[in-house]
């Protein structure tokens, strides 16, 4: 597949956003992307080492976690059609306390830092166009943080399956488990309670 057609997928997301995006503008913009094959288990960004990119995912499913007393904590997956990043990371210039994992065989696209600070001084509308991208990779981390915080485990998974039905064929259930804040064995109780409430209703 020519390289032209592997960023129509990320066009179409920008003019989503942004209906104002000219054709000049997306041209600047498509000469500053890069095309990455990451294979399944391969590390995307590790702890420790700064955060130089943000990666759209044009095919393939990754994870973002940390490690805690020898334990990892998956705090989000990210699949087809999105963001994902370790933006602290990136906009700070720090070592990156996260790891993002590819899940399965992964395509990015990606956006340097030093080309994404050019396209800003180049493209004028592309400051709005970052400014709404992170404000949905905000969105998605508060939200994430308030229903882990206010909602019960069985009200969690229940939007998990309303929200992110496709985890539940693509994601080993103890990475579910981890994704939740509880062991495998936990999140099997939960899933045959729900099925016995399910039945009796």
């Amino acid at each position: 597949m020519p390289v032209e057609e592997k960023f129509e997928q990320l066009r179409t997301f920008y003019k989503q956003i942004l209906p104002t995006l000219t054709t000049e503008g997306w041209a600047f913009t498509e000469s500053l992307l890069s095309v990455r094959q990451v294979k399944k288990r391969e590390f995307i960004v590790r702890q420790g080492a700064v955060c130089n990119h943000i990666s759209f995912v044009n095919k393939g499913l990754v994870k973002m976690s940390y490690m805690t007393e020898d334990k990892e904590k998956i705090i989000s997956f990210c699949n087809e059609g999105n963001y994902i990043s370790d933006y602290h990371s990136f906009l700070t210039r720090k070592p990156s306390m996260l790891y993002i994992q590819a899940l399965e065989d992964t395509e990015l696209v990606e956006t340097q830092y030093d080309n994404l600070q050019l396209l800003y001084k180049k493209v004028p509308e592309a400051n709005l166009l970052g400014r709404l991208i992170a404000e949905q990779l905000f969105i998605m981390m508060s939200e994430s943080d308030m229903t882990a915080k206010q909602e019960t485990l069985e009200t969690r998974y229940l939007l998990l399956i309303k929200d992110q039905p496709w985890l539940l064929q693509r994601v080993p259930q103890y990475m579910i488990a981890s994704y939740l804040g509880i062991t495998p064995e936990a999140f099997s109780r939960i899933k045959a309670r729900l099925v016995k409430q399910k039945v009796a209703a």
